[in-house]
Order: C-alpha cells, then sequence, then structure tokens
C-alpha cells in the first residue's frame, strides 16, 4: 500500500496536467489560476508551511511535502507523471536547476516541457543548459498570466474591463478554421462579441457575418471571463 503522500494515478490513464515546484506567491499564483481553468495540479514544496498555506488558499488541490531536489522523492510524488513541470522555485539557485534537471532528464518522465523561474541572466542560462524549455522571470510576468498562458495556449492578449467581463484577443481555434462568423454564431453558442478578426498584420473591424476564418489569424472577442474560456484552446 502506497504512503499518504505518494501519487496514485488511476489506473490505465496518462496523467498530462502540471506540477508547481514551490508554492510562494508566484507558484501559488500559477496554481489558483490553473485550478480555476480545470486543469490537474500537482503542488510540491519541502516546506510543509507552504504546503499548508497552499491548502488554505485552496483546499481542494492535490500538494505535497516532498524535496524537490531528490528525484525518487518527486518521482513518487507523481511530478514526473505530469507533462508541464513549472519550477517556481528560484533560491537557492541549486534547488532550482537540480529540480530542472530531474523533471528533464529522469529516466521514465513523461513530462514533455519544463518551465523555471530565474533571478538573473546568469540562472537563465543554467537553466536552460539543463534542459528548461522556457524561463521567466517573475518582474516581467504574473503568475496569474503564465497559469492561462499553460491551459489557453491560443490566448495572445487580455484586457480586464472589469472583475467580470474582458477582450480577449485569440488565435483561431482548431474547430473554427473554415467556417463562417455566421455559422459558428459566438454570440448565442457562446454569448461573445467578435470585434475583430483575420491576420495580424491587417485585422478587419467588425467583421461582417460571411467573414471565413483562417488558420493563423487572430479573433479579437470580448464577454464574461467564464464564457470566453469556454471557447475552443487550440
Amino acid at each position: 500500500m502506497k504512503e499518504w503522500w505518494q501519487w496514485s494515478p488511476a489506473q490505465g490513464s496518462e496523467r498530462l496536467g502540471f506540477a508547481i515546484i514551490g508554492v510562494g506567491r508566484f507558484g501559488i499564483a500559477v496554481c489558483r489560476e490553473l485550478l480555476q481553468n480545470g486543469a490537474d495540479v500537482l503542488a510540491v514544496d519541502r516546506s510543509e508551511r507552504a504546503v499548508d498555506e497552499l491548502r488554505q488558499v485552496e483546499p481542494s488541490v492535490e500538494a505535497r511535502v516532498v524535496d524537490c531536489t531528490d528525484e525518487e522523492a518527486l518521482r513518487e510524488a507523481g511530478v514526473l507523471d505530469m507533462g508541464t513541470v513549472v519550477v517556481a522555485i528560484s533560491e537557492p539557485i541549486e534547488a532550482s536547476i537540480t529540480a530542472t534537471l530531474i523533471a528533464k532528464d529522469s529516466e521514465g518522465s513523461r513530462v514533455r516541457q519544463v518551465i523555471a523561474r530565474a533571478t538573473s541572466d546568469l540562472h537563465e542560462k543554467m537553466l536552460k543548459r539543463v534542459g528548461a524549455d522556457r524561463v521567466i522571470f517573475p518582474s516581467r510576468m504574473q503568475g496569474e498570466r503564465l497559469g492561462l498562458e499553460l491551459v489557453r495556449p491560443n490566448l495572445m492578449e487580455r484586457l480586464a474591463l472589469d472583475e467580470q467581463h474582458c477582450i480577449e484577443e485569440i488565435k483561431v481555434p482548431e474547430p473554427f478554421v473554415g467556417r463562417s462568423l455566421r455559422d459558428l454564431n459566438l454570440r448565442k453558442n457562446f454569448r461573445v462579441n467578435v470585434l475583430a478578426a483575420g491576420a495580424q498584420s491587417s485585422l478587419m473591424v467588425n467583421p461582417p457575418a460571411s467573414h471565413v476564418l483562417e488558420e493563423g489569424h487572430l479573433l479579437v472577442v470580448m464577454g464574461l471571463v467564464d464564457d470566453l474560456q469556454r471557447l475552443p484552446k487550440n
């Protein structure tokens, strides 16, 4: 029988969700955005206090106290079964680099991409050398924004109008390619309004219903945040 802290994927299923290593303010922000968008999230930290604080904020989250520099501990916790790993710790630098290397290079790892947090240009170079697919600086990107990008890869820009409404620029989702705005009827089916559509260099404002959406083009839509999140994400 597995111990309480060991992750147990459902039999016969492949878990390709998100693992967050380090749940300080940045890590918690990423977790919250992912969870709010229905993503499968596993959070780990070597600090029991940090894990407890996360559980208070998000009681439903799967969180474990784990030594993030221990390969077997990360494996048993289930981190290496996740498709994307966000290394949200930045100090000590050695821990950040080690966790990145383990996630990327461990035998049998199912991790497809590692996104690591850096504090300096040198730190960034070291993370990339051990395999980080992407390196971010918290001063340049909020945790909420990263979480949103992870669950909605076709989202280009978002402008909040108030707490409930926003305008989003998205890449045309694959299910919409080749279909006209009349056929899609986004106002009726998704309760969102189309403000513009077309190629990035020549967006057409207030496009006609006959406008056909093309692969690689953009859509600018406005509506409730919850309704916008219902749009296809690829």
